[in-house]
């Protein structure tokens, strides 16, 4: 383990998290507009143990993603795995919409930067070939 590993894969070793290229289009709306476009998205998978958001969460570049549309939050949470995060409110939308791991653990540098979008604050996350 390194000097900046995630002390949850030490405490829960069957805690599984990959990480990928998603391979396909993603693209968020809210209010009806596009907030989020990419091909380059990142794919994150975590085991149902715990807390987890999604088993399944995609996590976007932010040169994709409409910066302007997005407010910085106070709001940060910790995750043993990943590391401390940030969240950002949607511009006239819901809080804590948006979270990124600006310095996560070196297990998870994949997100490093990325954001994702709670489904349940936006209209869609939708996925295309």
């Amino acid at each position: 383990m390194s000097a900046n590993s995630g002390p949850g894969f030490k405490t829960y070793p069957d805690h599984r998290i990959t990480t990928k290229p998603a391979g396909v289009h993603v693209e968020v709306r809210f209010n009806g507009e596009v907030i989020a476009d990419t091909r380059e998205a990142i794919q994150l998978e975590e085991t149902p143990v715990g807390h987890v958001v999604a088993p399944l969460v995609y996590y976007i570049p932010r040169k994709d993603v409409r910066m302007d549309r997005l407010v910085r939050s106070s709001h940060q949470t910790y995750c043993p795995f990943k590391g401390q995060a940030s969240y950002y409110s949607l511009k006239d939308g819901p809080e804590n919409a948006v979270w990124t791991y600006e310095q996560p653990y070196d297990e998870m540098r994949a997100i490093k930067e990325y954001l994702a979008f709670y489904p349940d604050k936006v209209d869609t996350i939708a996925t295309m070939a």
